[in-house]
């Protein structure tokens, strides 16, 4: 059953309402059900409605003791945990905004964020993060309180709190009655046009640019998604991506409290797959990082089995590939195939389901284009994966690919309440109730991406394909124009050679050049495994990066891999780095984006050596 609601704040009213064990109405739910689990010691606890509700209205309490209002702006620098969500549903619902921020970002960053929206208070997870913030504390005047989730952290710090001390005030401030009645009166009061959240884009250059996201925005969106993708109060999702993300946080998070199911937060990205077993997720929203992880490790796997169970697995694969790519097509397999992809299903791909719980009806896949040959691996083995598109601008999504119509290598249609289109150039527009408001404090900027008609100009280049499924060709500002004139869309490149077991990162150099060169950042685990299983003898890391044995096998799986593709796009000569491209020097944002300018001037001597050799 899912309720119709046109802000945040009076969602979190209803749904909570519906569970509460007083509501004495026929129309209840079951107050003993978890809406969110989080793993204590080693096992997984729940939390019910009623515990999140009385949670959530004494924090809010407790902040407007500490003086914020309706209208101020309320940081959050954490990972994922249910304070996270407690925090959010707070502070919107008294009218306040939140700005959550990813947890990686630098002082630096933090301080022109904070700055930037004026915020209030911020609210932080950690000793780490206290300190990160701490050191540029005097550079943000508006900030007046710092909140620490984490019990244990001890400082000298003047107007830092612990969160359990927030909440202590709120409850303590009135009667669990006045209590309840003044936050359901706050949560009344919000209106749809109400800014409700600033998400602060990372950007491949510049400063980060503020998205003002209305309660119409992201209602419109959970309406959306919740149509395109059938989620019930049965359904359980393992979250693990940041919910400080639009991607994760609309999809992952308010769409699956609207459609009353159950959150289990990961403990980690590294435990992931020891979660999944645990809770046994019916839907998961992931990153194509995700499933390049999980296929690494099943490949690792077999490669040291028996070489009869090799055999029967590459069989296996081969003949769901078949099977798959019949399916998909829209036709019958031969009933030859059929048999033979039932015996493939029961030695090999059920074994996989198993890792994933047993019970998962998709992954939902976001935040970057899925190379076909992952996703046709995964739906070999059984495995679903909707995949969807979107940006933060548009809350995010835009459009998805529905369980019913599943199309690898599109990102599906546009949601029932979004208009999509293709200009002229071969940009994606998009319109709809759940464009954004704008850029905070930058008019100039908002008028470059929203046109005049509303349009927003997403800066992707695609196209829609006979079927109305949308294709993502490669980032508008990312075509790069060879010396020869050719035009070269980076990402499909750069995703295909990814496929390689060797590789890691790649970063794709053409610009004005004659040919293409990449910079790869190798897979270290495979490489060292393959140099141990092949005899290849190295004294550092840099040693084996150098070895000639190393070199020409990973020539051998980007020459395979780049066969099908024009002779102006493929890779002629590569260098192996050996430090990974990272979040902290820049070269990648939060959301793992490609920082080119940055790499391509670190990295300068050594793409300038490979073009001056013959």
């Amino acid at each position: 059953m899912r309720q119709r609601f046109v802000t945040i704040p009076q969602m979190f009213v209803q749904v909570t309402d519906y569970y509460s064990a007083r509501n004495t109405s026929p129309q209840r739910g079951d107050a003993r059900k978890y809406v969110y689990m989080r793993k204590v010691g080693k096992e997984y606890v729940g939390m019910t409605y009623d515990e999140l509700r009385e949670l959530t209205e004494n924090f809010a309490a407790g902040l407007k003791m500490l003086g914020i209002q309706r209208g101020d702006r309320v940081g959050i620098v954490s990972e994922n945990r249910i304070e996270w969500v407690i925090a959010d549903f707070a502070i919107i619902g008294m009218g306040a905004i939140d700005v959550p921020i990813f947890p990686t970002m630098t002082s630096a960053q933090e301080s022109y964020i904070f700055n930037h929206c004026e915020a209030k208070a911020v609210i932080v997870s950690n000793k780490f993060q206290l300190n990160k913030l701490v050191k540029v504390r005097s550079e943000i005047p508006s900030m007046q309180h710092i909140i620490v989730m984490n019990d244990d952290v001890e400082t000298d710090e003047p107007n830092v709190l612990k969160f359990a001390e927030v909440v202590r005030f709120g409850a303590a401030s009135m009667s669990a009655d006045d209590r309840c009645t003044w936050f359901a009166q706050e949560c009344a009061a919000s209106q749809p046009d109400d800014l409700v959240t600033l998400i602060y884009t990372s950007g491949t250059t510049g400063n980060p640019k503020g998205v003002m996201l209305t309660n119409t925005n992201i209602v419109s969106n959970i309406e959306g998604s919740a149509d395109a993708i059938d989620i019930s109060e049965k359904d359980l999702l393992l979250s693990f991506l940041p919910l400080c993300h639009a991607y994760e946080r609309t999809t992952g998070y308010y769409t699956l409290f609207a459609c009353h199911a159950t959150v289990a937060f990961a403990v980690s990205i590294d435990t992931v797959a020891e979660n999944m077993k645990e809770v046994r997720p019916t839907y998961m929203t992931a990153v194509p990082r995700l499933f390049e992880r999980i296929q690494g490790r099943i490949l690792s796997a077999i490669e040291k089995d028996t070489p009869t169970k090799q055999r029967i697995f590459h069989w296996a694969i081969g003949i769901g590939r078949q099977y798959i790519r019949q399916k998909l097509a829209g036709k019958r397999p031969s009933p030859l195939l059929a048999a033979q992809y039932a015996v493939a299903d029961r030695l090999v791909f059920a074994k996989i389901r198993e890792r994933t719980g047993g019970r998962l009806r998709a992954f939902i896949s976001g935040g970057a284009a899925l190379p076909k040959d992952l996703a046709e691996f995964f739906f070999a083995a059984g495995i679903t994966i909707l995949e969807g598109y979107g940006l933060t601008e548009a809350s995010p999504v835009l459009s998805v690919t529905r369980a019913s119509a599943p199309a690898i290598g599109t990102v599906g249609k546009p949601l029932f309440n979004v208009q999509i289109k293709i200009a002229e150039d071969g940009e994606i527009l998009a319109k709809g109730p759940n464009i954004m408001r704008g850029y905070l404090h930058d008019e100039a900027a908002t008028k470059a991406v929203i046109d005049e008609e509303g349009w927003l100009h997403t800066g992707d280049i695609g196209m829609i394909n006979e079927d109305g499924n949308l294709v993502i060709t490669d980032r508008k500002k990312n075509i790069f124009v060879s010396s020869g004139g050719k035009n070269i869309a980076p990402q499909p490149i750069e995703n295909t050679l990814t496929q390689s077991r060797f590789i890691d990162q790649v970063v794709l150099i053409g610009e004005k050049r004659e040919y293409c060169t990449a910079l790869i950042v190798p897979d270290f685990d495979y490489v060292k495994e393959y140099a141990a299983s092949h005899g290849l003898s190295y004294t550092d890391t840099r040693s084996l990066l150098e070895s000639d044995a190393l070199l020409r096998a990973i020539q051998q799986d980007i020459d395979e891999l780049q066969a099908h593709f024009a002779k102006y796009e493929k890779v002629r000569k590569f260098r192996l780095l050996d430090k990974a491209f990272t979040v902290e020097d820049g070269e990648i944002t939060p959301k793992l984006n490609v920082r080119r300018h940055v790499i391509e001037k670190k990295y300068a001597d050594i793409i300038e050596a490979m073009y001056a050799e013959p």
